[in-house]
């Protein structure tokens, strides 16, 4: 093979190219490669910490959620409790008022029975006085004395 001008100047050609892209073009590609590597790890770095974040947050989320269960549980038995002594008072108030109208009906009623008893013991004295008035206006005879006295048993 014979080396000939036309070789030796590729051969330059081609050194030069090199240097070229060396100094030239190979830096800024490496920094952008570089710039780029930078980029993508602290993205993933990034997503890690927002993994862990999201993983902290779930946990937070349960755990206010669980307090907020207990914290309902807790407001659904006092009010059930409330409730409960609610409904006690009501009846209790309800036995007392009960007790009170019975205790009235009863005065009421022992009222009325002294006034009918009154009233009866009126009738009966008057009716005891207008018999003795008519027996002792009539002459007595056993017939009219049965008779008045069996009108006196009827109106009584």
């Amino acid at each position: 093979m014979d080396i000939n001008l036309t070789l030796i100047g590729q051969t330059i050609a081609m050194i030069v190219f090199v240097w070229f892209c060396m100094k030239f073009i190979w830096p800024p590609l490496l920094a952008a490669i570089e710039e780029r590597q930078e980029t993508i790890a602290h993205g993933l770095a990034a997503a890690e910490r927002g993994e862990q974040a999201l993983e902290e947050a779930n946990a937070q989320a349960e755990e206010i959620v669980s307090d907020a269960r207990k914290q309902a549980t807790g407001i659904l038995d006092e009010a059930h409790a409330r409730a409960n002594v609610i409904v006690a008072e009501g009846k209790a108030d309800g036995v007392k008022e009960r007790n009170r109208q019975l205790g009235a009906a009863m005065a009421e009623i022992e009222q009325e029975t002294n006034r009918a008893r009154e009233e009866l013991r009126r009738q009966v004295s008057a009716i005891a006085i207008a018999s003795a008035e008519k027996i002792l206006q009539r002459e007595i005879d056993d017939k009219q004395h049965e008779d008045i006295l069996g009108k006196l048993a009827q109106q009584l």
